[in-house]
C-alpha cells in the first residue's frame, strides 16, 4: 500500500455525483432506494466513466488496485459500503480503485469501534502508519505501536479484512519489489557518488506496491542494502526520503 493523493474530479462529474447522491437520498427517504440497482444504472454512463479514468490517473500508468496494488484495478470500491452507507453512495472522497479480488474480500465489511474507522483509506492516511513488511515472508501485517504497547487495531483489522497476510500471489508480488528496490540501491552503493533525485526516479519506477515508504521509515532503514545507503550516505537518505514522499 500507499498514500494516494485524490485528485479533484471534472466539473461535470462532480456535479453528476452530487445530483445522484441528492437522488439516492430521496430515494431512500421514500423508501424506494435499490443501492445495486441505483449504482448499476449510474456505473453505466459517461460521467461515472470519467470518475473511473481519475481514479486510474490518481494511481498512475499501472492502474493498481489501492487497497493491494498487485492486481489490476478494475472497477469503482465504495470504502463506507453503499449497501449500508447509502448517505456516502455517491461521495467522490468515498470512491476507490479496486481489483476483483480486494472488492469481494472486502464487500461491505467496514469495521468500526464506535466512530473510529478500523480499515485503511490510502487516499487519507498513510497506510505504514498502520501496517508493516515482513521481507521474509513478503506478507503484509498489523504495526506494532511502541507508544500503545500493542499492535494496531486498524492495522490487524485491515489485514484481516483484505486477507493481506495470507495471499500467496500478493506476498511474492511484495517480495519481487523488494528485490528490485533492494538491487537499485546496490548498484548505486556500487556506483560510489550518489545523485539522489536520479535515485529517487529509479526507486520510484521500481516501486510496483508501494514499498518505499516502508523502506524509507524506520524500521525499512534496518535492512539491508537500505541500512547501508543510510550508514554510509545519510545525506542522500534524507534527500531520497523527502523526494519519496513528494
Amino acid at each position: 500500500m500507499k498514500r494516494i493523493k485524490r485528485e479533484a474530479l471534472p466539473a461535470d462529474a462532480a456535479r453528476y455525483l452530487a445530483k445522484r447522491q441528492e437522488s439516492a437520498i430521496q430515494k431512500h427517504v421514500n423508501g424506494t432506494l435499490d443501492a445495486t440497482a441505483d449504482w448499476k444504472g449510474a456505473r453505466q454512463t459517461q460521467s461515472m466513466g470519467k470518475v473511473l479514468s481519475t481514479l486510474h490517473a490518481m494511481v498512475g500508468e499501472r492502474q493498481r488496485c489501492m487497497y493491494c496494488l498487485d492486481s489490476h484495478g478494475s472497477d469503482i470500491e465504495h470504502f463506507r459500503p453503499k449497501d449500508v452507507f447509502h448517505k456516502h453512495m455517491y461521495h467522490w472522497e468515498n470512491l476507490l480503485l479496486c481489483c476483483t479480488h480486494c472488492g469481494r474480500l472486502k464487500g461491505n465489511k467496514f469495521p468500526m469501534a464506535g466512530r473510529r474507522v478500523l480499515l485503511v483509506d490510502p487516499t487519507k492516511e498513510n497506510p505504514w502508519d498502520s501496517l508493516d513488511f515482513d521481507p521474509s515472508t513478503g506478507n503484509i501485517c498489523a504495526r506494532f505501536d511502541v507508544q500503545l504497547n500493542n499492535w494496531s487495531v486498524k492495522g490487524e483489522k485491515t489485514v484481516e479484512v483484505l486477507h493481506l497476510d495470507k495471499r500467496e500471489a500478493l506476498s511474492k508480488g511484495y517480495l519481487q519489489t523488494l528485490r528490485r528496490l533492494s538491487e537499485t540501491i546496490r548498484s548505486a552503493l556500487a556506483a560510489g557518488a550518489i545523485d539522489s533525485t536520479n535515485l529517487a526516479e529509479k526507486l520510484k519506477s521500481e516501486d510496483d506496491h508501494g514499498l518505499l515508504g516502508w523502506c524509507f521509515s524506520d524500521r525499512g532503514k534496518t535492512l539491508e542494502p537500505f541500512s547501508e545507503l543510510q550508514a554510509q550516505h545519510p545525506g542522500v537518505w534524507t534527500l531520497c526520503a523527502r523526494a519519496l514522499k513528494a
